[in-house]
């Protein structure tokens, strides 16, 4: 079921709002910034995702096929949200869970994995070690 989620960066210059079912599959990725930003991604479509402070507070990065953004606070370096224009699902807005406000350690603990080995672009398939992810 969808719950509108409050989000933020560790400084609160960036603050958002999510609709997100949390009981859904999240992924986590072994992917060259996935991995170095420690990025826990839920899903939200477009219209689910309500940027409310911030928007200059924000730089962008793009690498690779330059069409998914990765967004950081340019205070703290806190990556909240990304978008993922080039997908299997089209559009999408990557949610860090760990920005989310409100969800207790047992929730965290309860939220489905799916690991993807973006390191070797295989995308539809788990990487042979995830324990580090």
């Amino acid at each position: 079921m969808l719950k509108t989620y409050k989000g933020s960066c560790h400084c609160g210059a960036v603050k958002f709002e999510a609709d997100l079912d949390l009981a859904q599959n999240t992924y986590r990725c072994n992917c060259s910034i996935c991995r170095r930003t420690r990025f826990w991604v839920a899903v939200a479509q477009p219209d689910a995702f309500r940027l409310i402070t911030g928007n200059t507070d924000l730089t962008e990065y793009l690498f690779n096929t330059r069409k998914n953004q990765h967004f950081f606070c340019k205070r703290c370096g806190v990556r909240a949200f990304g978008v993922g224009n080039e997908t299997p699902i089209g559009q999408m807005y990557g949610i860090n869970i760990g920005c989310l406000e409100g969800v207790t350690e047992a929730e965290l603990s309860t939220i489905p994995i799916t690991y993807v080995d973006g390191l070797n672009d295989r995308w539809q398939e788990s990487p042979d070690f995830i324990a580090h992810l």
